[in-house]
């Protein structure tokens, strides 16, 4: 019925959150349980933030000249 399919649901949902968490905490190298803080509460950072947190590895001031962008400007 209705609440089983709840249920089955809220498990799904709460394995990916656990999921999620530990490949945000391997890849940030920040401890588990400051993953699962700061994942409770929209949270938002400016670069620097994101950088010092470890979401991102720079802070690009414009994109990158790729091989396209080179020949189009030949």
């Amino acid at each position: 019925g209705q609440a089983t399919d709840i249920l089955i649901q809220a498990d799904e949902i709460s394995y990916l959150k656990k999921r999620i968490n530990s490949l945000y905490a391997k890849h940030t190298n920040q401890p588990l349980e400051r993953i699962e803080q700061s994942m409770e509460r929209d949270r938002y950072m400016n670069p620097e933030q994101a950088m010092e947190f470890g979401l991102i590895d720079k802070v690009l001031d414009r994109p990158p000249v790729t091989e396209d962008d080179k020949k189009s400007s030949s």
